[in-house]
């Protein structure tokens, strides 16, 4: 099945099961915040653990290690993402990518926090250097222009296209991962579906080479392909929650089905199976049935 057709598949069961239920998905998507933080996070080299994180955000507890740009970093990066959770009608424009910003740097680094780069300011990442800031302003206007009045084309091509051209810009003096991914998610909320977590582990083999490749190409299929799995599995895990009496770890479910794990660990990273990640392991149903469609199985919980 196209991957496509299985998104579609999948979103209007995800719309038939959430109905009356957006208290519950409310709380599925806040209860991620601290793996969304921490997964966008340690992307940028933040030395934060998971755990970190968590107590951070959850308990207010600063481990002893943590420096402060790192816990202001946490503390901003999920201030955005409830904030966004709770605002997921508002228009992508400049000032919502500039506020977003403001508050990524906000007691990190005031002097650039929500603007863009301006005269000398120059950005480099690996051999990767950002647009000219002197043309930076008008990149983005045509960029968020583009992105607005383009309708004729599949919506994870939209926000691979524009995830493709913002990192490529490199609009701001600091924190342009962070706000990329963060708007990846005010994309998709926009557009009826639930957030994504763009994963840590994997970076160097499945994120990383795609901005490599870009400048050179052109070519933003390979975010497509990206999304769409990270996708899949969000709405494999919401129909999971919402359907399902009780999630096991894959290598729980593998034993006892008779499929070696490693098959089932593949199945899971391309989402053949409806397996997710909870705290970096995958979970599924106890009760799916292997050799069936997910769609399948669902409609018939």
């Amino acid at each position: 099945m196209p991957i496509k057709e299985k998104i579609e598949n999948l979103y209007r069961l995800y719309i038939e099961l959430s109905f009356g239920k957006e208290p519950v998905l409310h709380e599925i998507a806040m209860a991620e915040i601290p793996e969304m933080v921490y997964n966008s996070n340690a992307i940028e080299n933040s030395t934060l653990t998971l755990e970190d994180t968590e107590k951070i955000l959850l308990e207010n507890i600063v481990p002893k290690q943590a420096n402060t740009r790192e816990v202001y970093e946490a503390k901003n990066l999920a201030r955005i993402t409830e904030y966004l959770l709770q605002n997921t009608t508002v228009e992508l424009s400049t000032s919502l990518i500039l506020d977003l910003h403001k508050m990524l740097l906000t007691n990190i680094d005031d002097n650039i926090a929500g603007r863009y780069r301006t005269g000398k300011e120059w950005v480099r990442v690996g051999n990767h250097l950002g647009a000219n800031p002197l043309f930076v302003n008008d990149l983005m206007s045509e960029l968020l222009t583009k992105y607005n009045t383009d309708d004729g084309i599949f919506f994870l091509e939209k926000i691979a296209f524009f995830h493709a051209e913002f990192e490529s810009i490199h609009p701001f003096c600091d924190g342009n991962g962070r706000i990329g991914r963060v708007l990846i998610n005010q994309q998709l909320m926009k557009f009826g579906y639930p957030p994504i977590i763009v994963q840590n582990k994997g970076k160097f083999r499945e994120y990383y080479p795609l901005f490599v490749s870009y400048p050179t190409t052109m070519n933003y299929d390979g975010f497509t392909a990206l999304f769409a799995l990270l996708l899949q599995e969000s709405l494999h895990k919401r129909l999971t929650i919402l359907a399902c009496p009780k999630i096991v770890p894959l290598a729980m479910w593998a034993v006892k089905n008779a499929v070696k794990g490693n098959i089932a660990a593949n199945k899971a990273k391309r989402q053949s199976i409806p397996a997710f990640r909870l705290r970096e392991k995958w979970m599924i149903a106890e009760n799916y049935r292997t050799h069936m469609d997910a769609f399948a199985f669902f409609h018939g919980n």
